[in-house]
């Protein structure tokens, strides 16, 4: 697993050229930092880099199965979660109607730069680096999608957290033995709500569905509700037969 990047570590790539695209970034009035939950104005055609934090990529649809569908309705669109972008990685937003795609700062102090995507001519080694890191995030939503395709929810719950701390998660110990891992936990908060959004369900299923994985020993929740996925070192004994059918009956409900 790794864990995101900040400024003063080394990011996975030449600290020069990254210095060099701050600096010119900087220069041309390309970059901005934002508060948490602070919509970031991104338009199609450019390309975004995260310096440092964190961004939430969100999307919404104004399409609906049903034949007459209300103004109010068309107001009341929710937004669903689509994923993190951390610290030194790209993104891009692609307007196709009915389809709207938004990023907010998840992490205060997030730091964003952009460019056209010309502007790379002037780092080559750089640019087949953010295309590398593209191709890894179309490799991601793969899994995503194939973690959505579930049919149980708690499945898709924990395949989708799996995902996700798989991607951005840091290594965690406790006190009494500082030189064991105990498994790894998100570096932000995610509310039930957007965990809701990303898998197809509701924030009451979620926050039961998440108490359902805590007994089991699968997750836990540290200090400011960071999830956590245990090692499987740190998990409890199996249960007994008969308390394995019982779950496998609520879960199956």
């Amino acid at each position: 697993m790794q864990s995101t990047s900040t400024p003063s570590e080394t990011i996975d790539r030449p600290f020069i050229t990254w210095q060099r695209i701050i600096d010119w970034a900087q220069e041309h009035y390309r970059c901005r930092t934002f508060s948490k939950d602070e919509r970031i104005p991104a338009r199609p055609g450019l390309l975004y880099l995260v310096q440092k934090g964190s961004v939430r990529l969100v999307g919404s649809a104004q399409v609906s199965a049903s034949s007459k569908s209300s103004k109010s309705d068309r107001e009341a669109t929710e937004e669903a979660f689509l994923g993190f972008v951390g610290a030194g990685q790209p993104f891009e937003l692609v307007a196709q109607s009915p389809f709207t795609l938004q990023a907010y700062a998840h992490a205060d102090q997030t730091h964003v730069v952009w460019m056209y995507w010309h502007d790379l001519d002037n780092w080559p080694h750089f640019r087949r680096e953010i295309l590398d890191a593209f191709r890894y995030q179309h490799q991601r939503k793969l899994l995503w999608l194939s973690t959505l395709g579930q049919r149980r929810t708690i499945d898709r719950l924990l395949g989708f957290l799996t995902l996700l701390i798989e991607e951005f998660g840091e290594p965690y110990v406790s006190e009494a033995k500082p030189n064991v891992v105990r498994g790894y936990r998100l570096p932000w908060t995610l509310t039930h709500s957007q965990i809701g959004s990303a898998i197809g369900s509701t924030r009451v299923t979620v926050t039961r569905l998440m108490g359902k994985l805590r007994s089991k020993g699968l997750i836990n929740t540290e200090e400011d509700n960071l999830i956590c996925l245990l090692a499987k070192s740190d998990r409890p004994s199996p249960t007994s037969k008969q308390q394995k059918a019982k779950e496998a009956i609520e879960e199956s409900a």
